[in-house]
C-alpha cells in the first residue's frame, strides 16, 4: 500500500485509528492528514462511538514530518508557507474536535510533529523502548503542530523549554517521568493499555463524559494563539539557508 491512509475499526464504542504510511513510516504529510481528519468528520457524526485510540502501523506512531513536503516549502513565499502551516496543523489537531476522550498508543518511533499528534490527544500510553523526540530546533526549525501549547501543558513551562530548545531525543520511559505519556509500558503493550483505556471511559454516562470533555479538552484560544506564532515563524524558518542545509544533512541520514 503506497497512499497514506487512516484505518479504521470499531470494538463495542471504541474506535480505533491507525496511521498508515509504509512507504514513509506514517510520516505527517499532507494526505495523512486528510486521511485522518476524513475519519475525525466520520467520527463527530457517529454517536456510537464512546472513545477513540490512535496508533501507528508497523510499529512506528510517526516518523516526523514528511521530508518531500518540508523541502518543497523552501520554495514557497512566506504568505503561502504560512496559510499552508495553519491548514497543515488543522488537518492532524481535527482531533482535538472530537467529544469523545482520545487516547494515543504510541510504539516505535513518535518524533516532532508526529509526537505532537500524540500529544493532542487526551492521554497518552508509551512503550518503554518508543524513540521520541521534539527536535524541531534540529532543522533550524521552531515548533509546531501545537508544540508550544501541548509540551509545556503536560510536562510544565521548564521542561518544555529544556526539550524544545535542545530538540534531543528520549525514550517512552522518560516520556512517562516528565508526564508527557500517562504511562509507559513493554514494548508492544501500548495498544492493548489503550484499549483497555478506551472501554473503561466508554462505559460511563455518555453526556457526563462528553461534558466532561470540554471541560478538560485543550483550551481553544490558547491553542489558536500558539498555532498563529508557530505558524509564523515556520514560515520565515523555511526561506533561511541553514534550514535547508539541515534538512538536507537529516535525509542523508
Amino acid at each position: 500500500m503506497n497512499e497514506p491512509t487512516v484505518e479504521m475499526i470499531s470494538d463495542t464504542g471504541v474506535a480505533v485509528l491507525t496511521l498508515r504510511d509504509d512507504v514513509r513510516r506514517n510520516a505527517m504529510s499532507a494526505a495523512l492528514g486528510d486521511a485522518l481528519r476524513a475519519r475525525v468528520e466520520a467520527l463527530k457524526a457517529d454517536a456510537s462511538v464512546r472513545a477513540v485510540v490512535l496508533t501507528g502501523a508497523n510499529h512506528t506512531f510517526s516518523a516526523g514530518g514528511d521530508f518531500e513536503m518540508l523541502e518543497s516549502l523552501s520554495k514557497y513565499t512566506f504568505e503561502d508557507a504560512h496559510r499552508f502551516m495553519l491548514e497543515f496543523y488543522g488537518r492532524y489537531l481535527s482531533l482535538t474536535e472530537l467529544n469523545v476522550p482520545t487516547i494515543a498508543a504510541i510504539e516505535g518511533p513518535a518524533i516532532g510533529a508526529g509526537f505532537c499528534v500524540a500529544l493532542a490527544c487526551d492521554v497518552t500510553v508509551t512503550a518503554r523502548d518508543a524513540k521520541l523526540a521534539l527536535n524541531f530546533v534540529q532543522l533550524a526549525l521552531h515548533p509546531g503542530m501545537g508544540a508550544t501549547y501541548l509540551v509545556p501543558r503536560r510536562a510544565g513551562a521548564q521542561r518544555a523549554a529544556e526539550l524544545l530548545f535542545s530538540g534531543r531525543r528520549f525514550d517512552g520511559a522518560e516520556a512517562a517521568r516528565l508526564s508527557l505519556a500517562m504511562e509507559a509500558v513493554e514494548p508492544g503493550q501500548a495498544l492493548p493499555r489503550a484499549m483497555e483505556l478506551a472501554r473503561s471511559f466508554a462505559s460511563g454516562g455518555a453526556l457526563a463524559v462528553r461534558d466532561l470533555k470540554r471541560a478538560l479538552g485543550v483550551d481553544r484560544d490558547a491553542l489558536t494563539k500558539a498555532l498563529a506564532h508557530e505558524a509564523e515563524s515556520q514560515a520565515r524558518n523555511y526561506a533561511s539557508t541553514e534550514y535547508l542545509e539541515r534538512l538536507r544533512a537529516a535525509r542523508k541520514r
